[in-house]
């Protein structure tokens, strides 16, 4: 377990089988990458995934299934994915030690 590119809090794994409960059935479970852009140089993204595609790390922890691209890895390794609700909004967050830097926002990073 400990070799996992990431690892999911109860709160995340929660609410992705939420989301997953409303997505379309072709869905298998959610895409985690990186992507350029964002005042810091990148940012993440998630989307559903209704296919495994080549070389994509899958992890399955606390139910859900996430899918890592192949690009993405070597940018999330050892992140947490946590899902936090305040008052008036409600993220994906992620606790990345590999971020250099952060944008004030919360939306992009850099390595």
């Amino acid at each position: 377990m400990s070799n996992q590119v990431i690892k999911l809090s109860q709160n995340a794994a929660e609410r992705i089988k939420k989301i997953m409960s409303k997505a379309e059935k072709s869905a298998i479970g959610v895409r985690v990458g990186v992507k350029s852009g964002g005042c810091a140089g990148m940012s993440y993204i998630m989307e559903y995934a209704s296919d495994i595609k080549p070389n994509e790390e899958i992890i399955e922890d606390k139910g859900v299934k996430v899918l890592i691209d192949p690009n993405a890895v070597m940018y999330l390794l050892g992140t947490e994915m946590d899902y936090v609700q305040e008052k008036f909004n409600s993220q994906f967050v992620f606790k990345n030690p590999n971020e250099t830097e952060r944008c004030g926002c919360g939306e992009s990073f850099k390595i």
